[in-house]
Parts: structure tokens; C-alpha cells; sequence
């Protein structure tokens, strides 16, 4: 197979826990050719969506200066030439986001196979997406109404404010009925009322971790990162401090993972993420969902494995994504 990654600069990637070089290494050891381009090299041209393509191989001296790789010279490849092109630009999802999902959506439609489907990745915001489904949901506020924020506060008294285009953690507030910061919070996160964000019912479970669930087309893998804030902290995120803790999944973990699977693989979205505090189902991670490694490393669970059987038979049957 010919596999095209769309990634951030490869120098940023770190090989111990990025979950694109697992996926990357695990192709490679099956014979597969790869070829990485960034998110300015896709180009619209004479109604042909191509990609400024470099082969990729794995350095002799990976551990030197970061220099993990190789890469040839770079090559004009109309997109739909690959097998097919992974999506792994990790968020936010700003207008540049918003635009190559367009484009990738051409490309699709030209006879590309895009993993996860654009369209898709634009009609499940990672914060809204929850919304879909209710029952697996604690209580839930979106609005960009400071008043309607205070009367949620009100009935919960303990809260968790985000931002809906954030991402690792990044601008993730608790909010008590007490807290004499609360305006000041309100103002940054809102803009003063006029960008909505998200409030939820604060799950105290946290402490247990912010459970990462990964889905491979539909189908859930057996265990769950758990990011076990660090002391002081209401973020699990990795990025904030977190600690990860490879766990199996939870009969409520499955019983969520098995609900959703299904769903949203119908709609194209290969690898997802589901972020799960307790027994409540808090985001959908559909970008650049990670967490491939620390699964692998602590279980010997082959993520990357399982991902790679269900790129395999979505090239081999392509209409069953």
C-alpha cells in the first residue's frame, strides 16, 4: 500500500508517545511505502487537489538531534494516487483546519480514500459531539450567556468551564459557587458574552483519571488510558502534568465504547477518542486521537496493529467506511 500522513513538522514528533510514529512504524514493518506532507503542501489546481509528497524512512540514528527520519525529495501527487491519506495534523481546529478539511473532501470525492472522513471530522466538534448522545452525558451547559452560566453554577455549585476549540487541556477552569473569580473567568472564556463555551456538572471521579478509550473502525480497544491529574490539579491531560495509567475497560467504559462504535464509524470516522471521567462520556476525540504507545507499552496490546488490519480492509473493501 501507498500511505500519504499528513502531520505536523516531523522534528516536532516525539517518537516515545506520538501515536502517528506508532502507526508510521507499524506500516513500515509491513511493507507499506510512506509519504508525509504538511498541512500547506495540499493545493487545489486545475480542479485537481495534490499534495507536495516526500517519502519517508526511518533514520539509522533516530535518537540524534531528533532526526528520527528521512525524507526525499519532495514530489506533486495528486492525492487520490495514495491508498489512502491519514489525518493526523493534531488540533486546534482553526479556519486553516477548517479549509483542509474541504480540500480533503475534494480529494475524496476525486477517489481519495481520507481517514478520518473530513466531513465528518468538521461535523464532530470534540466538545459538542457529546451532544448526540445524551444518555452517556453529565449535565450540560453550551451558551456564551454569562447569566445562563451563573444559574448552571447556581443549581450544580461545582462546574467545569472549556472552551470548545481547545485542546490538551489548554484554558479548563473549575468553577465553585464561592469563587471570587468567577467574573473575570466568565469575561476571558466568553469574550465579554459573545463566544459560547461548555459547562458541565463536575465529576468528582476525576481523581481516578480522565479515561482515554480508543474505537479502530467501530471496534473498541480492551483498555483505557486513565490521566490521573497530578496533586492540586483538576486536568488529566498528559500535557498538563498528568500521569498515565494503562487500565482494562470498565463494564460503563465498555458498555459506552460499544454504544458509539457503531455510530460513528458509519460515518467515516476511523480512530476516535472518547474521554470518559467516571461513568460519563465527556468528549469525542476525532482530529488526532493518541495514546496508541502508553496502551502498547504497559499491556503489549498492538495498537497500531489493530489500526493498521482496519486501514487493510478499508482499502481492500472501501465502501465500508
Amino acid at each position: 500500500m501507498k500511505l500519504a500522513f499528513i502531520v505536523d513538522q516531523l522534528d516536532s514528533i516525539k517518537t516515545s508517545k506520538d501515536s502517528s510514529y506508532a502507526i508510521i512504524c507499524e506500516a513500515m514493518a509491513r511493507g507499506h511505502q510512506i509519504s508525509v506532507l504538511y498541512q500547506h503542501d495540499i493545493v487545489l489546481l486545475q480542479n485537481r487537489v495534490t499534495g507536495s509528497c516526500r517519502s519517508l524512512t526511518l533514520s539509522d540514528t533516530p535518537n540524534q538531534d531528533n532526526h528520527w527520519y528521512k525524507t526525499g525529495d519532495a514530489a506533486t501527487v495528486p492525492l487520490h494516487e495514495f491508498d489512502a491519506v491519514l489525518m493526523r495534523k493534531d488540533p486546534p481546529f482553526d479556519l486553516e483546519y477548517l479549509y483542509t478539511t474541504h480540500l480533503l473532501e475534494l480529494a475524496e470525492n476525486q477517489g481519495a480514500l481520507i481517514i478520518n472522513r473530513p466531513s465528518s471530522i468538521r461535523d464532530h466538534n470534540e466538545k459538542l459531539a457529546i451532544a448526540k448522545f445524551p444518555q452517556w452525558i453529565a449535565p450540560t451547559l453550551v451558551t456564551s450567556q454569562v447569566a445562563l452560566i451563573r444559574e448552571f453554577l447556581g443549581e450544580y455549585q461545582d462546574i467545569i468551564l472549556k472552551p470548545l476549540d481547545g485542546m490538551g487541556g489548554a484554558s479548563v477552569f473549575r468553577v465553585h459557587s464561592a469563587d471570587h473569580n468567577i467574573n473575570v473567568i466568565l469575561e476571558t472564556l466568553t469574550h465579554y458574552g459573545t463566544r459560547s463555551i461548555m459547562a458541565q456538572r463536575f465529576i468528582p471521579e476525576i481523581t481516578q483519571g480522565d479515561k482515554r478509550i480508543l474505537l479502530i473502525a467501530g471496534k473498541t480497544v480492551p483498555y483505557a488510558l486513565a490521566r490521573i491529574p497530578k496533586p492540586g490539579e483538576t486536568r488529566g491531560n498528559l500535557a498538563v502534568g498528568g500521569i498515565g495509567k494503562v487500565q482494562p475497560l470498565s463494564a460503563r467504559d465498555r458498555e459506552i465504547a460499544e454504544s458509539l462504535g457503531p455510530e460513528l464509524a458509519k460515518c467515516g470516522l476511523m480512530l476516535v477518542g472518547l474521554d470518559v471521567i467516571g461513568d460519563y462520556l465527556t468528549e469525542i476525540n476525532v482530529t488526532s486521537p493518541t495514546g496508541f504507545q502508553e496502551i502498547t507499552k504497559q499491556t503489549g496490546f498492538n495498537v497500531a496493529g489493530m489500526m493498521l488490519d482496519a486501514i487493510e480492509a478499508a482499502i481492500r473493501i472501501p465502501t465500508t467506511i
